[in-house]
């Protein structure tokens, strides 16, 4: 309640330093102890890190290999045993930190959901951020987009605007799709979730898929029309060109979306 709310941050603790998108080979262990669970291990690049109250926190319990032994747990940010051992600094600005569990005890009604389930927690939640980083990803390009316009519309070369020139259009032209076609399969993936779907791995891999690596591409092209100011500091532009970089990263990296929607497609046919 707090956290749908907005009186409490929430982070999830999903990644370990061994294994980033093989989220089957985590390590980190929760042993059941009479009516406690006792947490080892340590999770990293982890947003809200070191600022959360609350944590979701991914480990093996043993109920089988890999996959089919991870369950899910609250641990709220004060419990005895977690530390924030690292903060990590990136190219721009996110609270990012890694996590230690050390004898970490929380009681078993902690857990989310029943024991190795969380693979399937994990994914079902992916689902649903992988829209949301797509989504911030086309508001990135939006205002690269508009920052774009402003330039070429105000900026004279050989006595007329930049917009004048036939190769800037295509410029424009080609950020203005790559815009509107990332906001159709955002939209799509949202749709399709706030319309019942159980799952929308499909629809969600795919925008984030486009949307980050088109927002990428527009942004640079943004840069490219600034010239020499898209690259000074603090000049909108160059503030984009470093934000957008991660988006390609995290929540599962772009050549991992393609894996998925391979296996989507794959899956379908199948089920004609």
């Amino acid at each position: 309640p707090k956290t749908r709310s907005g009186t409490a941050i929430s982070a999830f603790a999903l990644t370990e330093p061994g294994s980033g998108s093989d989220v089957a080979n985590n390590t980190m262990t929760a042993t059941l102890d009479g009516d406690q669970y006792v947490l080892n291990g340590q999770k990293t690049w982890i947003s809200n890190g070191g600022i959360a109250d609350v944590y979701c926190v991914f480990a093996q319990t043993g109920e089988g290999p890999g996959a089919r032994g991870m369950s899910t747990f609250i641990v709220p940010a004060d419990t005895p045993g977690l530390l924030i051992s690292e903060r990590l600094e990136t190219i721009a600005p996110h609270p990012l930190a890694t996590l230690d569990f050390n004898d970490l005890r929380i009681p078993v009604h902690a857990m989310i959901g029943d024991p190795g389930q969380g693979f399937k927690i994990a994914m079902s939640v992916l689902d649903v951020f992988r829209s949301t980083v797509a989504a911030a990803a086309l508001g990135f390009a939006r205002r690269a987009l508009d920052e774009a316009l402003d330039r070429v519309a105000s900026r004279h070369v050989q006595g007329a605007p930049l917009f004048e020139l036939q190769m800037v259009q295509g410029h424009i032209a080609d950020m203005a799709v790559d815009v509107d076609a990332s906001a159709l399969l955002v939209y799509r993936a949202a749709w399709t979730k706030d319309s019942g779907a159980p799952r929308v791995t499909r629809e969600a891999a795919m925008a984030k898929l486009f949307a980050t690596d088109q927002a990428q591409r527009v942004i640079d092209k943004a840069v490219q029309l600034h010239g020499g100011d898209g690259v000074k500091s603090n000049e909108t532009v160059e503030k984009l060109y470093r934000e957008i970089r991660a988006l390609r990263i995290y929540e599962g990296a772009s050549d991992v979306q393609r894996v998925v929607i391979a296996r989507q497609a794959l899956g379908a046919h199948r089920g004609k």
